[in-house]
């Protein structure tokens, strides 16, 4: 590792490549699903770089997804913000009502709603397994179910994309790799993997695109104990080949590819962006 990967403040840097603004997704509309924080905020963020208008759904931080919304405008697009719980079909249906009430259409879905409550799973609760199982994985069924009512009677417009409509459903490399500990977090998420792929695959004649980004470790609030010191830092690079975190940027980059025409057809697949860590490194000495 350089002696100067790390900051004045014994903190890791961000280094990954900055990439000019591509307006790839002009005259386009996009929900994005707990955008108010983390990846979701940096997916909404990189979306409206690109041209999209974005609604910023938040669960409890209005002030920040407002403030997300405000960003978005200074680069010339629309965005708003708005609260719903995405594991209630009420408040989900009411969300995208709104959309079209102030967008007029819908050409993006990004499923991105997230939580964790861990336990060991003879410790677990009911309530605990169910709330995440609710948000990350009933939320995306429902959020997607809405998109696809309206990418359906939308239809291609050819002048905005070659597909009626894109949905990108964010996972985790917990969707392969086991989590102790932690499964009610895993088992949601691979269930988000087969959700996407089955759903890719019904809605695919309709010219509807579905695919997945699985993240590593990236730098979000979140996780923040696994790279505020430059000890947890070192730790956390066992797991990953290619000995950096990730930044939310660079989820946001891949979301606005697999938005874009330009992976048109790539379909029911799963982007691991992760710096290899799905390809297990603990056998890299041998098995």
């Amino acid at each position: 590792m350089p002696k100067d990967f790390y900051t004045n403040n014994n903190l890791p840097e961000a280094i990954y490549p900055s990439c000019p603004i591509n307006r790839v997704l002009e005259g386009q509309t996009a929900i994005v699903t707990g955008s108010s924080s983390g990846i979701g905020k940096a997916v909404a963020i990189e979306l409206g770089k690109a041209g999209a208008d974005v609604l910023i759904n938040y669960s409890s931080n209005k002030q920040s997804a407002e403030e997300v919304a405000k960003e978005i405008q200074e680069y010339g697009g629309k965005a708003f913000a708005f609260k719903a719980d995405v594991s209630s079909e009420v408040e989900v249906q009411a969300m995208f009502s709104e959309a079209l009430n102030q967008f007029g259409s819908l050409d993006i879905l990004v499923n991105n709603s997230g939580i964790q409550q861990d336990a060991p799973i003879d410790e677990m609760t009911l309530e605990q397994w169910d709330k995440v199982i609710g948000v990350n994985l009933r939320g995306q069924f429902l959020c997607a179910r809405e998109a696809i009512k309206i990418f359906k009677k939308q239809g291609v417009k050819p002048e905005i994309s070659c597909a009626a409509g894109k949905i990108i459903c964010m996972s985790s490399v917990h969707d392969i790799i086991p989590w102790a500990g932690h499964v009610n977090y895993a088992a949601s998420k691979g269930g988000v993997l087969m959700f996407m792929k089955s759903v890719a695959q019904e809605v695919a004649p309709h010219r509807i695109r579905v695919n997945g980004i699985s993240p590593g470790a990236i730098r979000t609030p979140i996780n923040h104990e696994a790279w505020s010191t430059p000890e947890a830092y070192a730790d956390l690079m066992r797991l990953i080949p290619y000995k950096r975190i990730g930044e939310p940027a660079e989820i946001g980059r891949v979301a606005v590819w697999l938005a874009s025409d330009n992976s048109d057809y790539i379909n029911g697949t799963t982007m691991y962006v992760d710096g290899g860590m799905t390809l297990y490194p603990g056998f890299e000495s041998g098995g």
